[in-house]
């Protein structure tokens, strides 16, 4: 696993080449901030897909149960190997980190 900055540049074709191959994937977000320190902001549940829309500088993360935006995300990280994507890190405008940390769904993967 390495864990990269990714460039905004690169973010709309990554991300929809990894919603586009990930198969049954779930998620789980966690925020955390000096401001409003760490929290869970959902279960683990059923990942649908991540874009990155470079005209409107705005993530979208959208879950079974929650549709997740990031208004001007500042810096994105990604932790990828051979076996796929593990998380996401978004720094966001107000210097929080939004970690989509993702899992291979084992129910589905037979």
């Amino acid at each position: 696993m390495t864990i990269r900055a990714l460039d905004k540049e690169q973010g709309q074709a990554y991300f929809d080449r990894i919603t586009r191959d990930m198969g049954a994937t779930e998620a789980r977000l966690e925020i955390s901030g000096s401001t409003i320190g760490s929290q869970p902001e959902s279960d683990w549940a059923m990942l649908l897909g991540v874009t990155y829309d470079p005209d409107r500088d705005t993530m979208d993360i959208n879950l079974e149960n929650l549709d997740h935006r990031i208004a001007h995300p500042r810096e994105i990280y990604v932790d990828d190997g051979a076996d796929g994507l593990h998380s996401i890190e978004i720094v966001d405008i107000d210097n929080n980190r939004q970690r989509v940390l993702l899992r291979r769904s084992p129910q589905l993967t037979h």
